[in-house]
């Protein structure tokens, strides 16, 4: 595939991952999911804004019953993210037995993951995993077991298939790296 550029606002990004060996990916993380919950029924808990493109190619994968739920998290004063999750938006499930799976466009420093994990912690859920679509280990700063990764990916800026700059390109099919 030719690598292709796309500018957005004042920035120019290139191809980094296409959009058929993304979905190839999202059905693998699927298929591994659904063996691994054969007879659980697992909670996909989707956090917006980014993961929905993933979450929706995620679901239509699976080949068990599942259910999924949006959740949104508050932690941002004005455009600033303050680093706290102040709170887990949109859960109105009883989580109490249930096997949840947090399902994350990107994991970069892991704190929000393990704010969020925490916060599930407290309405007693069988078991709680994540899963994200793309993980950048080398920014790691929590000890977090994540469960299943679609792509590791190194340290760069990158937008498409749910991921924005500045609220654009979400929409993009393909993943794209910020070309320096």
């Amino acid at each position: 595939m030719a690598t292709k550029e796309v500018k957005i606002k004042d920035k120019t990004f290139v191809t980094s991952i296409p959009e058929e060996t993304i979905l190839k990916r999202v059905r693998e993380v699927a298929e591994s999911i659904s063996s691994d919950y054969a007879d659980k029924n697992p909670l996909f808990l989707a956090v917006l804004n980014g993961s929905f493109v993933f979450a929706s190619d995620l679901l239509r994968g699976m080949t068990v019953p599942c259910e999924i739920s949006f959740v949104k998290l508050a932690s941002y004063q004005g455009t600033m993210s303050t680093g706290h999750v102040k709170e887990v938006l949109g859960i109105n499930e009883d989580l109490a037995g249930r096997h949840i799976i947090i399902v994350e466009d990107i994991v970069e420093t892991g704190t929000t993951m393990k704010r969020m994990i925490e916060s599930l912690g407290t309405r007693n859920p069988a078991s709680v995993e994540i899963c994200t679509l793309l993980f950048k280990p080398e920014r790691l700063k929590e000890e977090l077991d994540i469960r299943y990764v679609a792509f590791e990916i190194p340290n760069d800026f990158i937008i498409g298939y749910g991921l924005d700059y500045d609220q654009q390109a979400r929409g993009l099919r393909d993943i794209y790296t910020l070309k320096n």
